[in-house]
């Protein structure tokens, strides 16, 4: 039988009225919750999704929604808003959230255009939302989250397989990356951390009037957040297409 719980149900206080995890979490004894989802083992956690509210998170998010807790998080809409490019309000974020078993980032601005049209401000804009905003998510979000929890971030194709007009994304691509395979050799308590590089998203294609049969569904590249969060993954760089 599969039971559902809230967060309330998961995030409950014990038997002495103490929370183990806004204790620091020190109790390593916390109560888990369960069940058999087609014949493979899952614990319901409680996972924030950054960036729900656009096509590749809604689909992510709609995906773990069938199996776990969510806090959705939007830009301008949503429960909850974050602007990745502010320590503050990123801070804040994740303070109103916590505790939390899961951070999802499916968010991040970047600028696509000709080389030498691209000013510094146009650099800057990805290096201080996608790549120093999904830092600042993991460096801020230790202290928040539970024992044996994960980090997903977002890469991209573009960091292997750049294009002309990806001057400005392609580095910051990479650089996410690199940071995923680095901060893995340093994440504590069991914590995992690992990236999902998404092609070019169908959905996304049509929006924009190209040609979207290249392009991957939303909800396929969405498995690969899933096996990120539920599997057990550490330190990799998960390409979406590897899912098709």
């Amino acid at each position: 039988m599969h039971h559902r719980m809230n967060s309330a149900d998961i995030y409950g206080m014990n038997s002495i009225g103490r929370n183990p995890l806004r204790a620091g979490i020190a109790d390593k004894t916390r109560q888990v919750l369960q069940v058999v989802f087609k014949n493979r083992r899952y614990t319901i956690m409680k996972i924030v999704v950054i960036g729900a509210t656009g096509t590749i998170g809604k689909a992510v998010a709609d995906a773990l929604a069938k199996r776990h807790n969510l806090v959705r998080v939007g830009h301008r809409s949503g429960g909850y808003q974050v602007d990745l490019a502010s320590p503050d309000s990123i801070k804040k974020l994740l303070r109103s959230v916590a505790p939390f078993d899961s951070v999802v980032c499916a968010a991040g601005l970047a600028k696509f255009g000709p080389l030498k049209e691209l000013t510094d401000t146009d650099f800057l804009l990805g290096l201080s939302n996608k790549l120093m905003g999904q830092i600042n998510l993991v460096r801020m979000g230790l202290s928040h989250i539970a024992d044996r929890g994960s980090f997903t971030l977002t890469s991209g194709v573009l960091s292997q397989e750049p294009m002309p007009g990806s001057a400005a994304i392609s580095p910051v691509n990479a650089g996410v990356e690199g940071f995923v395979r680095a901060a893995a050799l340093e994440m504590p308590r069991g914590i995992r951390i690992n990236a999902v590089s998404p092609p070019w998203v169908k959905e996304t294609l049509e929006a924009m009037g190209m040609d979207s049969s290249s392009g991957m569904p939303a909800a396929t590249v969405a498995r690969a957040y899933v096996e990120s969060v539920e599997g057990a993954k550490n330190g990799a760089v998960i390409d979406a297409r590897t899912f098709s």
